[in-house]
Parts: C-alpha cells; structure tokens; sequence
C-alpha cells in the first residue's frame, strides 16, 4: 500500500513538472543550432542550423518549420516524416547552441553589442550586462525596439523612474530581437 501511495506521488509530482515545462518551453529561433540523432541511423544524425526564413531541411524528413516552435513540436514533425521511412524512428533533438535568441543594447552604454538571451533578462538587466550608463547617457530618454511582425514598436524607459522604485512595470523582459537605445 504505501508503495502505490509512493508511485502516486512521484507521478503526480512528474505530472505537474511536466505542465510546467511545456508552458514555458523554449522556441527556437533563426541561427540556433540544433543536433538530431536518429537511434540506429546514423546517416540521419546530423546537426541543422535554423534559417533566416526559420526552417530546417533534413535528408528524407524534407522542409520543416523550426522557428517559433517548441523543441518536442519540431522533434514531433521530424518523427511523423521519417515515417514513411523507418518503422519506429527514434529521433532525439537537442539545441546545441542558441545562436538566434538575442538583444541589442546600443547607444551610450560601455559595451554596446549584442547579447545572448538565454535566460529571461529585463531592461536593468540587459543595461548591465552592456556594462552600465556612460556619463553622457540621456538615462530618461532610453527606448526598447521591438518588432511586432511588419510593424515596429517603442516602449519608453525612464532609468531614473525605476532608481527611485517608480514606474516600475516599465522593466519589462526583453524578447529575442528587441533592441535597447541609449541616447
């Protein structure tokens, strides 16, 4: 009895991880590079690197749409193709480097550049990594862009606001792509 009271707990536990995962699961991105390994294939295992226009192309699995999906869909899409193919294909996917998932901190800053965003990073956090302010900064005028499809959007940030503990909804996460300017 308290051997399947145990297993229930640690599915129940397993269960909830696993909601958890699914809801912020990583999506990839153009110029990430992945690696798939198919399980007794090994003219199929081979590394990818997601296009500008966000596909990957594989030997028999063909074109598939990478960017904007989870690493599981992908890895789904790739599994379904190679169907027709391999009775029970065995396909493993892994990111082997998250070359497409950046910001850029320009303007007055000490280390203008891009940089990886591979965890989630807010505005004072990416003005940090860019190695703070210069003294000639307009610290009230920085402005976050970023792209909404076609369309391009500028989120004001007030440095001072957020130094005095005001306003502070304004420092927001970043989104790969989004570029900080310090005037």
């Amino acid at each position: 009895m308290r051997t399947v009271a145990s297993i229930c707990v640690a599915l129940a536990a397993w269960g909830i991880c696993a909601v958890a995962f699914g809801a912020d699961a990583y999506m990839l991105q153009p110029g990430d590079l992945l690696t798939v390994s198919v399980w007794k294939e090994p003219d199929l295992s081979i590394d990818l690197l997601v296009r500008p226009d966000g596909g990957i192309s594989m030997p028999l699995a063909g074109e598939i749409a990478a960017a904007g999906h989870s690493v599981e869909e992908v890895r789904t899409a790739i599994d379904q193709r190679l169907r027709p193919f391999l009775s029970k294909p065995a396909v493993t996917l892994i990111v082997k480097q998250t070359l497409g998932n950046q910001i850029f901190v320009i303007g007055k800053v000490n280390h203008p550049g891009p940089y990886p965003l591979n965890r989630p990073v807010d505005v004072m956090q990416a003005l940090s990594l860019a190695g703070g302010l210069t003294p000639f900064a307009a610290v009230n005028d920085i402005l976050i862009l970023r792209r909404d499809g076609a369309r391009q959007i500028t989120l004001p940030f007030h440095y001072s606001d957020i130094e005095h503990g005001r306003n502070l909804q304004q420092n927001a996460l970043l989104q790969s792509g989004d570029t900080v300017v310090v005037p």
